[in-house]
């Protein structure tokens, strides 16, 4: 199995992303230079897709795959491919504030500590729908580790298109995102342009 192992804040660094949106509070002190050149309409367009496979943890393969499914989709395909990226499992447990991390979201998810409507799903890129029930698992819910995420993410904001009671590590979700509502710093279009090409 592929495994992305680049420093997240020299990522961020390299993409110009706040880490902020990666759930690190951390900011880096190094400068990006770039020798004064002009970025091409290419390497804007592939900047934005690495951006946004970047702050999903999505690989290539996959990637495209959501993208020729989002084109199948009715609608327009760039806010299409944002809505499947954050219907992801592990993007929904890191929506809910039961994760610092997407990254850590991820791995909960592999360590089957979730259920989805009350079954275990240990699939991080597991897709919910509308009305799925999202918990951690009653063995897991008194570990010291999820106190300590709660401790630290008690005061994100959680999207309106969740219902999360943190207490319980549970939540709900009302309805798929809309694309007005995400709000990671993507321009989708000029992925769309990339793989028009």
């Amino acid at each position: 199995m592929a495994v992305n192992r680049v420093p997240v804040l020299k990522r961020c660094r390299s993409l110009g992303l706040d880490p902020i949106f990666m759930g690190i509070d951390k900011k880096s002190k190094r400068e990006l230079r770039r020798a004064n050149r002009k970025m091409s309409e290419y390497g804007l367009q592939l900047r934005e897709k690495q951006k946004a496979k970047f702050i999903y943890g999505v690989l290539e393969k996959p990637f495209k795959n959501y993208y020729s499914r989002a084109d199948r989709m009715k609608g327009i395909t760039g806010a299409n491919l944002l809505i499947i990226l954050e219907s992801r499992l592990d993007n929904v447990v890191f929506r809910m504030g039961l994760a610092r991390t997407r990254r850590e979201a991820r791995q909960i998810v592999d360590h089957k500590h979730v259920l989805v409507n009350g079954k275990q799903v240990n699939i991080p890129s597991y897709l919910v729908k509308a009305g799925d029930t999202i918990e951690i698992k009653e063995k897991c819910k008194g570990s010291q580790r999820y106190k300590d995420i709660l401790e630290l993410t008690g005061g994100r904001l959680v999207p309106e298109w969740l219902d999360v009671d943190q207490e319980n590590l549970k939540g709900t979700i009302k309805e798929l995102p809309s694309r007005e509502i995400i709000d990671v710093p993507v321009n989708e279009m000029l992925i769309v342009e990339l793989y028009s090409k």
